[in-house]
């Protein structure tokens, strides 16, 4: 990568706080039983934590990253409008960070979620599963083949909606190291209306979770891409759900 396209680096430590949501929120009314009533502690991880349990490459299956068939008939594909997702996951000075296992996982085409506590009304596809996995190639780089998520209503207030947005988990060398976060599809105007989004207090920090649309990578007559990059530490790290004191 040229050092000019690079995404701004940053000290391993130091993240910019003014960019990442506030624990406690109350237009997203979970945050206020959820949100810590005493400072943060940070507990650092034992060799045990560090070293195991780990993960194989044989975890892997051929289709695990193409939720257009990964959990379809035979024959048969999810139905929706199609996207490829892709991106690096990286690290504070912009490098590639290989070997990552990657997840991610959404609700379909209609906004609903294969779950057996789901309430929305939306259709749901027979021949869509709604996660995947894969792992990042030496430079970092992820790909997945899916749908377009739709937008779902949620009991927040009285008439709020998730805007199309794609659920991440990423392990680091073992299971106890794991990230979380979301991103959301460019030009999509229900971002701007989502109570969980306006959590972000600086619009640079909406905009790292927003992935951007690439025509140059499309599959003609095929599927739309989106462009999504990971940054795991520094000064403009993602914002990770799991780890909002920092990673």
């Amino acid at each position: 990568m040229a050092l000019a396209n690079r995404p701004p680096g940053g000290g391993f430590f130091m993240r910019d706080w003014d960019w990442q949501p506030k624990a406690l929120t109350p237009q997203y009314k979970t945050t206020v039983t959820r949100a810590p009533s005493r400072a943060l502690v940070s507990m650092p991880q034992t060799l045990s934590e560090t070293t195991g349990p780990v993960f194989g490459h044989n975890l892997i299956g051929p289709t695990d990253n193409d939720l257009l068939v990964n959990y379809a008939k035979p024959g048969e594909a999810a139905i929706g409008p199609r996207i490829v997702v892709y991106g690096r996951v990286l690290d504070e000075t912009g490098r590639g960070v290989a070997n990552t296992l990657v997840e991610m996982w959404q609700a379909n085409a209609s906004g609903r979620y294969r779950h057996e506590k789901e309430t929305y009304v939306g259709a749901l596809d027979p021949n869509f599963g709604g996660c995947g996995r894969t792992m990042t190639d030496a430079d970092g780089w992820y790909e997945f083949r899916t749908v377009m998520p739709g937008a779902y209503p949620f009991p927040n207030r009285a008439n709020d909606w998730r805007p199309a947005h794609l659920h991440w988990s990423l392990f680091g060398a073992g299971f106890a190291q794991r990230l979380i976060t979301q991103s959301y599809f460019e030009g999509d105007p229900m971002i701007r209306t989502c109570p969980i989004v306006s959590t972000v207090p600086q619009q640079a920090g909406i905009d790292s979770l927003v992935a951007k649309l690439d025509m140059e990578a499309t599959i003609p007559m095929d599927a739309r891409a989106y462009k999504f990059d990971i940054v795991l530490r520094g000064r403009r790290s993602t914002f990770f759900e799991n780890r909002p004191e920092g990673d």
